[in-house]
């Protein structure tokens, strides 16, 4: 008998997209007593469980089999309301009609990709930026224009020389620039005021969309910087947001929020790929808890985390190494002028320790061998402590 040839099945158009690294490969795998600087994720006192089991026996009861069916409960559009309360209150007054709740910020990110690219179709991105964003951009497209951070965020001069040169020569223009203006996963960086103006300008000048992923927005140690969002006349901007960092990531609740014609053709595509069970419970917990409160926190947790590190590494890294100050969100982003941080991995990992090497947030790879993503919200202010001084004597030597 014949064995089946099972990518023989596979459509020509997904082809390409598979010689690429497999989702994920930047994620070390790491022993149970290693000191986890590697991961954005919240620290798992901050994760609300007793809340959100309140949250599933009090929805349960009131509403029995409701939120356990296709159409769900009431409580979804509830959901929508309080996103919708929550882009007001930061100065995004959305409708309905406006707004997507979506599984995460990736299910976001994917839409937006698979309603706006194809294989001719060119992404203007940062560089450094979120890897998985990437990884969903590498399905549909193969042409990008990358843009270097500095500690203010996307070198928007640059951008407009790029611009202006593609222009110029006949070349085409990004569909859209995706990025993370406020403290940037990996840089931490943070968008100025005058370079969020020059960008929504050079997006009008040049006609493209900007998607803006404001996953960290809210954690900021000081004052929140307006949106891009907020600051859009033109309807051009496609923003993202998450629970993921200030309630809990394995609930998947997110959002895209822009001009009425994108949310309708992204509902398209998404179909009825709801979660109705999560959507009712996140909309429960959210109407019975002081959300103010609870971000404020937050950001003094992560702020006191942050200030570890920083201290941290000031104390015990080499004069040749530098790292950006961050001013709110998850990250500090440290370059090692003449070491490969993907080398040093296995060995930190075998002291007890781990990071993510910066190669991974690069079209590149070569551009982040001297880099190395750190997280200060999973760990505790100890390991953080002890994560950092590990790590400055394998630099040392």
């Amino acid at each position: 008998m014949m064995n089946m040839d099972a990518k023989s099945f596979i459509s020509k158009t997904i082809k390409p997209a598979l010689k690429n690294s497999p989702p994920g490969e930047w994620m070390p795998s790491i022993t149970e007593n290693c000191i986890r600087l590697n991961s954005g994720y919240p620290a798992p006192a901050l994760v609300p469980d007793q809340e959100l089991k309140a949250a599933v026996v009090r929805l349960l009861d009131e509403e029995r089999d409701l939120p356990l069916h296709y159409l769900g409960s009431p409580h979804i559009d509830k959901l929508k309301e309080q996103i919708q309360d929550r882009l007001d209150e930061r100065g995004m007054r959305v409708s309905k009609e406006e707004l997507l709740v979506t599984s995460g910020a990736c299910q976001a990110i994917d839409l937006i990709a698979r309603i706006l690219l194809d294989e001719e179709s060119v992404v203007a991105i940062e560089a450094p930026t979120y890897m998985e964003a990437l990884e969903i951009f590498r399905n549909y497209t193969n042409q990008y224009i990358s843009i270097p951070v500095d500690e203010h965020g996307l070198q928007t001069d640059l951008l407009e020389k790029e611009l202006e040169e593609r222009k110029r020569t006949g070349l085409s223009l990004p569909r859209f620039l995706y990025t993370i203006p406020t403290f940037q996963n990996p840089t931490g960086t943070t968008l100025t005021l005058e370079r969020r103006k020059h960008l929504l300008e050079l997006a009008s000048t040049y006609n493209f969309l900007i998607v803006e992923d404001d996953a960290y927005g809210e954690l900021a140690f000081g004052e929140s910087p307006e949106t891009l969002k907020a600051m859009d006349k033109e309807g051009r901007v496609l923003h993202i947001g998450s629970l993921s960092k200030v309630v809990a990531p394995g609930m998947r609740i997110g959002w895209v929020a822009g001009a009425s014609d994108f949310i309708t053709t992204l509902c398209w595509f998404k179909k009825d790929l709801e979660h109705p069970f999560a959507h009712s419970t996140m909309a429960t917990y959210l109407e019975n808890i002081d959300f103010k409160v609870r971000l404020e926190m937050l950001k003094n947790t992560y702020r006191e985390k942050c200030a570890v590190m920083l201290s941290a590494l000031q104390e015990n890294m080499p004069e040749s190494v530098t790292w950006y100050v961050p001013k709110g969100g998850y990250f500090a982003w440290v370059r090692l002028p003449g070491v490969d941080t993907s080398e040093l991995l296995e060995k930190a990992m075998a002291e007890g320790v781990a990071y993510i090497p910066g190669k991974h947030f690069f079209l590149d790879s070569v551009e982040g061998k001297e880099y190395l993503r750190l997280s200060f919200s999973y760990a505790d202010e100890k390991e953080i402590g002890e994560g950092i001084k590990k790590l400055g004597k394998l630099i040392r030597k």
